[in-house]
């Protein structure tokens, strides 16, 4: 087993990745005083056979240029197609993933220094933003075929063209006559919801109970994210073994998913309701694109998975 040496303290979006290290590598944390800047931020720094790996967690917003040129390889989870930025030579794709509660983790990969190099506020934040989330586990998921759709999420000031795919979504769901529907636009803070108030719910969803609803849904929409990013949602979706409907990415993959096999491609709003016609009158179809998007999750999207992808680089 190689050795891998984690350089910088990574917050709660690169916990997906504190689980898979430990399995895959002899682990050691040895910070270094040029990348402490980079702690409690969405980068994920490492040092793998002398050379430097990045892994950056945000939203597709371009690449950080005081780490590119330290890096031997940038791994961007939102590769956004066609930037400039991204198109670099040490620029690489990867697959979707999620966070997870990974408190002892953490504490295991860290030790101390986890308190000791964040300030109080933000640790007190990481532990809260951490206990939120579910532990992983891979699911062994029974399959379920049921006229019954789940959706919650929020609208964004400054992404009109996601909320109004979310809305049409919401109300296709709602107007079909076989689909029992659950959930709606979680109300904004500031009360102004954008237009939007026919699709508001005023049900809030622990996270258990959000994923256990998700994994009940006939079909679960991959919800467009800021930028353009895709959301942690569908690799949860894929390890539940649902049926995953999405919009073409706006990001580079290492492996797309394919059509009629891992999910479903819808271009407009306007589809939705023919699609879910279509899953409730073809069964077969429903089970083989559920089953075809954990099959997905299995081959690329595990943490062991990931981090053998990773590896190949160096």
């Amino acid at each position: 087993m190689e050795t891998i040496e984690l350089i910088n303290i990574p917050n709660f979006y690169s916990s997906y990745y504190l689980l898979g290290v430990h399995k895959f590598f002899n682990f050691k944390y040895r910070p270094d005083p040029n990348f402490e800047k980079f702690n409690n931020r969405g980068f994920l720094i490492f040092k793998f056979k002398g050379k430097i790996g990045i892994i950056d967690n945000h939203d597709p917003v371009g690449v950080n240029q005081d780490l590119y040129p330290l890096a031997d390889v940038y791994f961007a989870t939102n590769k956004l197609l066609n930037h400039p930025e991204y198109e670099q030579e040490k620029v690489k794709p990867i697959f979707p993933h999620f966070p997870v509660n990974s408190i002892k983790e953490n504490i295991k990969s860290f030790g101390l220094s986890w308190f000791t190099k964040l300030k109080p506020k933000d640790f007190a934040r990481e532990i809260y933003s951490l206990s939120k989330r579910p532990y992983y586990q891979v699911h062994n998921p029974n399959y379920v075929f049921e006229k019954f759709v789940f959706f919650s999420g929020s609208t964004w000031k400054k992404e009109p063209w996601a909320n109004q795919i979310r809305a049409e979504f919401i109300r296709a769901c709602k107007k079909h006559p076989e689909i029992n529907f659950e959930g709606g636009f979680i109300p904004r803070s500031d009360g102004n919801n954008f237009g939007f108030d026919k699709e508001l719910n005023t049900k809030s969803y622990p996270p258990k109970v959000f994923s256990n609803l998700s994994a009940k849904s006939l079909v679960n929409l991959n919800n467009p994210a800021v930028l353009g990013a895709v959301s942690w949602r569908l690799a949860e979706y894929w390890n539940a073994g649902t049926f995953v409907l999405s919009f073409p990415f706006a990001i580079d993959l290492p492996q797309n998913p394919i059509h009629g096999e891992e999910i479903h491609y819808i271009s407009s709003g306007s589809e939705f309701t023919s699609l879910l016609d279509q899953v409730i009158q073809n069964p077969n179809y429903h089970r083989k694109v559920a089953q075809g998007g954990n099959s997905y999750f299995l081959k690329y999207c595990t943490p062991e998975k990931q981090w053998e992808y990773i590896a190949s680089f160096f």
